[in-house]
């Protein structure tokens, strides 16, 4: 790999519950579970529901828009990110109503606010997997 190539991201490990979002990923398709006794989204993938703690949940796919809730620019990565920074990780507001951790790509620190529109996009990772990334909205 040369010096300017981005190393690539770690390929998710998905467990029972978020295999789902992986799935959905997989075809660039944002999920989410929902509560069907609340009618409220819930992030990150759990057995039960935590509006109400029953297992009434099923997984419907989000828009993928949100606004950026904080940020922090990552300078030192860990070492599976080595080599990609600096990048930006940022808490989104979804639209569905979760926050949710993730990178908002191509961000520039200057370029950033609290409240700024972002919509998902997708890294591929392997053959497998898509990663979830977000970008600024103009």
């Amino acid at each position: 790999m040369s010096e300017t190539e981005i190393p690539p991201r770690p390929a998710p490990v998905p467990t029972n519950f978020s295999q789902p979002f992986w799935d959905g990923a997989k075809e660039k398709k944002f999920m989410l579970q929902y509560c069907l006794d609340t009618g409220k989204y819930q992030f990150f993938p759990r057995p039960n529901s935590i509006h109400t703690g029953r297992r009434n949940t099923e997984w419907r796919e989000a828009s993928g828009d949100g606004t950026v809730y904080s940020f922090t620019v990552t300078r030192r990565a860990p070492p599976a990110f080595r080599g990609r920074e600096p990048y930006v990780i940022g808490s989104i507001q979804l639209a569905e109503g979760p926050r949710m951790m993730a990178e908002i790509a191509g961000a520039k620190f200057e370029d950033l606010k609290i409240g700024a529109k972002v919509r998902i996009t997708w890294e591929e990772v392997n053959e497998e997997y898509n990663y979830p990334v977000f970008e600024l909205v103009e």
